[in-house]
């Protein structure tokens, strides 16, 4: 008698919300934390226009964040959940007494030696940087929300980025001032607030295998995203 021949068939079988977070945290391994010129710039292998170039270019990320969150919450008709989004918007654009974390990023400017009109005219942005942050918030806008929500997952690799930069910087490059710093430090904290509800989120909107299978891909291109302006940054600003 013949063995039965292996199914072909492929397992439709959901992940549990285990497995399936196991598999999101998984693309770590993607996360621009390993991108070569990351690792130069933890090395203390970056000069000050390098420093300056990427200090510039990312500005142009961190002043979309707010457009991307804003897209997110006019597509999302559920009110508590809006309630607590919100907050990413105030984390960013200030609210109250807090300025926000454009303006520490402004302060981070300051601190290695960018004019703020030079910063805010954007005239250092490169086409590669805008052409991959425009992408995100052109998809926060035109996806469902929950899959908005799933793409700012790279929230959970974000503190040890930062970790190494408060670690490393005040020693690497001492010329850079040391309150120029603080986005790094407020970062942490708000990043841990805010995978845990993205991820909520994600788990429960995404309980399909094709659904999961969807979401990864989603995560996959946000961490393209970010990988990309590391990429038109390198380029700009070679060793």
């Amino acid at each position: 008698m013949n063995a039965p021949l292996p199914s072909t068939i492929p397992d439709s079988t959901p992940w549990t919300a285990d497995e399936f977070e196991t598999r999101l945290r998984a693309l770590g391994t993607r996360y621009h934390i390993h991108h070569p010129f990351n690792l130069r710039m933890n090395a203390g292998q970056c000069s000050p226009e390098q420093i300056r170039g990427w200090v510039a270019n990312r500005f142009y990320y961190q002043i979309n964040i707010p457009l991307k969150d804003a897209a997110i919450l006019s597509n999302c008709p559920d009110r508590e959940t809006r309630r607590i989004w919100i907050e990413r918007i105030h984390d960013h654009d200030g609210h109250g007494a807090d300025a926000g974390g454009i303006e520490a990023w402004a302060r981070l400017a300051d601190a290695v030696g960018i004019e703020r009109n030079a910063l805010w005219s954007l005239e250092h942005v490169l086409p590669g940087v805008r052409f991959a942050v425009d992408a995100y918030v052109n998809f926060a806008r035109r996806a469902p929300w929950q899959e908005a929500v799933c793409s700012s997952l790279t929230e959970m690799f974000a503190p040890q980025i930062h970790r190494e930069r408060l670690a490393g910087w005040p020693t690497l490059y001492p010329w850079v001032e040391p309150q120029g710093l603080q986005y790094f430090r407020s970062r942490i904290p708000l990043a841990q607030r805010d995978v845990e509800h993205g991820l909520a989120v994600t788990l429960a909107y995404f309980t399909t295998r094709e659904a999961q299978q969807r979401a990864l891909a989603i995560l996959g291109f946000k961490l393209d995203i970010l990988w990309s302006m590391l990429d038109a940054i390198e380029k700009a600003y070679p060793i």
